[in-house]
């Protein structure tokens, strides 16, 4: 932050610690690119008036920023009965009689002669530019021959290295300042501050006054300020209900538009979902069918391994259950005939076999599971279709 201030500052002037002191000095910076005119017609950078005692009169100095004029001179005023605001209020305001009334409302400060101070060079940490004059307090009793309740002073910077800062401490002994003020009179009630000048007249930049009698004019601005500040307030309020009104409208037809494109995708997605269902369900069929031979074959299958003796008197497929009756004068060898096919797997026969004494053979039940064959399961050797045995 120091380097900062380092880079800021130019022509002599230096950039205050602090964020409030950085705004005052971007602020003043601000205002010495406006016009002068400009600057009195808002109120900025108007000056103050210097009230310089001298032996019989008191000469009046208008200070806009470097440029000092003089304006008038005043013979002095004596105030037997004090220099407070209400002698001041009772006696009137003797500078309004000579100066206009744009001059008469300038901040006003007493300006003492350079003899009446004493001025000392310090070299402070940096870290002492947040409270410098509550720091250097504590030095007045070192750096002068006077005690702290004596004197009335003021610390001003004048430069800043990288861990250090050079102040100058200005000091005025209590009772000089105050015989200063008495030959002002009813005027000194009126006084924003009391500065020390140079060695070249130009007054310091100090405020000797104490806080407490520091008079402090009223803004007229200040009226306008406030109501600025509430019709801030107020549009800023109605741009904000005007920008939530906007997006809640925005959010409303969003939503109703898209409530009215769901009920196309939603249509869309179950016939999609239909379409999905009939190709799984067509594949699944396709599968089986696949997995499962045709009727057509397995009959084909069963005319080349029955030998010519065997009769079907019920060929039944249901399902994957292939059920077989006839009559056969070879039963027990179905069994070994029908083995090993690949439309059909464990072929057996169910319940005994019944002598039919018409016919001469045997009857029988067969039955068997349609599909293929495990691998493990080896071939029967087929039989012919003419050859009987």
């Amino acid at each position: 932050m120091n380097r900062l201030r380092d880079r800021l500052g130019h022509a002599g002037t230096l950039v205050p610690a602090g964020a409030g002191g950085f705004l005052a000095w971007w602020k003043e910076a601000l205002v010495a690119w406006l016009p002068p005119g400009w600057r009195r017609v808002l109120g900025l950078g108007a000056g103050r008036l210097l009230m310089q005692p001298g032996d019989d009169d008191v000469l009046l100095r208008l200070q806009q920023g470097t440029d000092l004029r003089d304006l008038a001179r005043l013979p002095a005023i004596s105030d037997d009965q004090g220099t407070g605001p209400r002698s001041a209020a009772a006696a009137g305001d003797p500078l309004a009689q000579v100066l206009s009334s744009h001059a008469a409302e300038l901040p006003r400060a007493l300006l003492l002669p350079t003899a009446v101070a004493l001025r000392r060079e310090l070299t402070l940490p940096a870290a002492a530019a947040e409270r410098l004059r509550d720091v250097v307090g504590f030095e007045i009793d070192r750096q002068t021959p006077f005690s702290a309740d004596a004197v009335v002073f003021d610390v001003r910077v004048v430069g800043r290295r990288a861990t250090q800062l050079d102040a100058e401490l200005v000091a005025v002994p209590r009772q000089a300042m105050e015989a200063q003020l008495t030959r002002l009179g009813p005027i000194a009630g009126t006084l924003a501050g009391v500065d020390v000048a140079g060695a070249d007249g130009a007054p310091l930049g100090v405020n000797l006054l104490p806080p407490e009698r520091r008079h402090r004019r009223p803004d007229p601005w200040q009226a306008w300020n406030w109501a600025l500040l509430a019709v801030a307030i107020v549009g800023l309020g109605l741009s904000l209900w005007l920008v939530l009104g906007n997006r809640t409208q925005a959010a409303e037809a969003l939503e109703r538009r898209l409530e009215r494109d769901a009920a196309p995708a939603r249509r869309a997605a179950a016939q999609r979902q239909q379409l999905v269902s009939l190709i799984e369900g067509q594949a699944f069929l396709d599968n089986a069918r696949r997995e499962r031979p045709a009727a057509v074959e397995v009959i084909d299958e069963l005319a080349r391994r029955l030998p010519d003796g065997t009769y079907l008197e019920k060929l039944a497929i249901e399902g994957e259950r292939l059920t077989l009756i006839g009559l056969s004068n070879e039963a027990p060898a179905l069994i070994g005939r029908l083995q090993g096919s690949p439309l059909w797997r464990s072929p057996a026969l169910t319940g005994a076999l019944q002598p039919d004494p018409s016919s001469g053979r045997d009857r029988f039940t067969l039955s068997a599971e349609i599909g293929p064959v495990a691998p493990a399961t080896k071939e029967a050797p087929r039989g012919n279709a003419g050859t009987n045995r």
